[in-house]
């Protein structure tokens, strides 16, 4: 098999080795499974892309995706590519102001929407992106007043006959360099910059990437992460492709667990939150059960950790040690392999870091979490953990194809065939992101062990200085908090100040339980409730407990405790669920300034 080296390359390679399957891609409708062949995939994007011809959409023209993941997304992928149009995808959960800000950066000529909620916000903001000749729906109801429903272009499209041999040869003539897609980064720290991505630098990332993860033409997907994140559109769409594996679509995030029980995927790629709120809700229910189900859950738990110090060091397991590993395996980790569908070879995590504890515990369970390290800019596996070579509290070594160095002050810096073109219509922001040695500078702080393995200890902007000079790296001790069942959601602040606080989103099904038992707060809602000063006494305390190990600098001083999570609506968190901490810190400075004042006021030196 020929090594593609673009993105076309992958998509006609797969059609002819695996023209005669019945099954590339499922998706749930009407209450029932229903499977896309690779013969239908290619008619679908064949009429898709030739139909989009027929609008007047061309070569180098920037056409925009609006939608949940689906067959159609796919399709929409691969038709832009085969015209060799520059594909838009879009955050589905963006608020109309923002979609127009990426439609009018981009130059957009055309978007295609998924359903009649998605259109209603274009609708609002078509006045705003003058650019924008053509909306597009899949849905055929969302159609009408304006908008051409996705079956009726790839009718038009059907209706230009003799091209088909002429439209291959077109999309496989594209090159390496050609730019395949404009990808909006999420802006954590400023306006979104438009990511320029080839059609060489995903590719090369696809094949790098297969050689670290061992994807089978049998294997099977969960597709839930947004496809307009380059995450899981490589490696969940990209890769699955090249490697023959079916995709299926998940019908939304609140549906991805019974969707496992029902396809019994063989790999999930993941954010690190699906992984923390399955480790939570094991442990809520271990401590909710009787005193011999909780004893049986925490000596499995032990055995399990023993277990994985041995494997994952490469040293023989004692015979004693194995024969309790199979009696836990039976009595607790068997039960969590048959939550997720019973098949499960691996997880992959990415987006965000995954707490040491959490992998452990799955790998115990004989679920292991290949957690990888990337950014949009580099396509984005920059570093990923293999199954046969794991290292748990990294991410792994760098792929084979990339170069990683770490500068003087820590910084992560990348070079190699998965560095982007550069951002769209800004060469001052490409020339500060990517240096005169070809370097990209990620702004991640991390270091590479003796080993080679990649270690990430925080963003490099998000590095607290106290007013006392210590450097703090929020991160891990925001995810080592997540680790108590009594936290959600945990954001640490405190830049510039005598000390670090934390902000802090209470698990409320666990502590109005624990509220019920130790008889506070009288039946208070949940707002009051929190004000009650035995509970903040009790999360003082919970979060003492868990963060036991750190460094007396690193604990927060006070907490402040939040009745709702932090949400991509209220500006809180970018698409891809990061925290806007400097957005965090000004949303709710007057209580912040508030807890320092106080904190001064009982503790002058402190």
């Amino acid at each position: 098999m020929t090594t593609p080296r673009t993105l076309n390359e992958i998509f006609f390679g797969a059609i002819e080795r695996w023209d005669a399957r019945p099954v590339v891609m499922r998706v749930r409708r009407a209450g029932a499974w229903q499977s896309l062949s690779y013969r239908d995939l290619l008619d679908a994007v064949r009429s898709m892309s030739l139909g989009l011809g027929s609008l007047g959409i061309h070569e180098g023209d920037r056409v925009a995706i609006l939608s949940e993941n689906r067959p159609e997304w796919a399709i929409a992928d691969y038709a832009c590519l085969a015209a060799r149009c520059i594909d838009v995808p879009i955050y589905p959960t963006l608020p109309p102001a923002q979609i127009a800000y990426q439609l009018r950066d981009a130059g957009a000529v055309a978007i295609i929407v998924s359903s009649s909620a998605q259109r209603a916000k274009i609708d609002e903001i078509r006045g705003d992106v003058p650019a924008l000749r053509h909306l597009i729906t899949m849905d055929e109801a969302a159609g009408g007043n304006g908008a051409m429903p996705f079956a009726d272009v790839q009718a038009a499209g059907r209706k230009v006959t003799g091209k088909d041999a002429e439209w291959r040869a077109r999309a496989l003539d594209a090159g390496a360099d050609d730019l395949a897609t404009l990808i909006y980064t999420s802006g954590t720290t400023g306006e979104p910059k438009g990511v320029m991505l080839t059609h060489g630098n995903i590719t090369s990332n696809v094949i790098a990437g297969l050689e670290r993860l061992p994807l089978q033409d049998n294997d099977e997907c969960l597709s839930f992460l947004p496809l307009s994140h380059i995450f899981e559109r490589m490696a969940g769409h990209f890769c699955m492709m090249q490697s023959g594996a079916i995709i299926n679509y998940a019908t939304s995030m609140d549906t991805v667990a019974a969707e496992m029980a029902e396809v019994h995927p063989t790999v999930v790629l993941s954010h690190p939150r699906l992984y923390e709120k399955v480790y939570a809700r094991v442990l809520e229910n271990a401590l909710g059960g009787s005193a011999i189900k909780k004893q049986i859950f925490f000596w499995a738990k032990r055995i399990g950790e023993r277990w994985v110090d041995y494997v994952l060091g490469h040293r023989r397991v004692p015979g004693w040690l194995a024969f309790r590993y199979r009696i836990a395996s039976r009595l607790v980790f068997g039960k969590l392999r048959a939550r997720v569908g019973g098949r499960i070879r691996f997880f992959v995590s990415g987006g965000a870091p995954l707490s040491a504890d959490i992998a452990k515990f799955f790998y115990a369970a004989g679920l292991p979490v290949l957690e990888g390290y990337g950014l949009t800019e580099t396509s984005p596996v920059i570093a990923v953990n293999g199954a046969e070579e794991l290292k748990l509290g990294t991410v792994g070594k760098p792929l084979t194809n990339v170069a990683v160095e770490i500068a003087p002050d820590g910084e992560i810096l990348t070079r190699g065939p998965h560095v982007m073109k550069g951002y769209f219509n800004k060469p001052e922001a490409t020339a500060a992101a990517i240096d005169e040695r070809g370097w990209f500078h990620t702004g991640d702080i991390g270091m590479l062990d003796a080993q080679g393995y990649l270690r990430i200890t925080d963003r490099k902007k998000d590095i607290i200085v106290t007013a006392g000079g210590k450097n703090i790296a929020p991160q891990p001790i925001e995810n080592q908090a997540k680790t108590s069942k009594f936290i959600s959601n945990a954001v640490m602040l405190g830049d510039r100040r005598k000390f670090p606080i934390m902000l802090i989103v209470p698990n409320q099904g666990q502590l109005e339980a624990w509220a019920v038992r130790k008889g506070v707060g009288g039946g208070k809602d949940w707002t009051a409730l929190l004000a009650e000063p035995a509970v903040q006494a009790k999360m003082d305390r919970e979060v003492g407990r868990v963060l036991a190990d750190r460094a007396h600098f690193e604990l927060p001083k006070r907490l402040m405790l939040l009745p709702e999570d932090f949400t991509i609506e209220s500006g809180d968190l970018t698409p891809t669920l990061k925290v806007r901490r400097r957005v965090v810190e000004k949303r709710f400075a007057q209580q912040i300034d508030a807890l320092y004042a106080e904190a001064e006021k009982e503790h002058p030196s402190a």
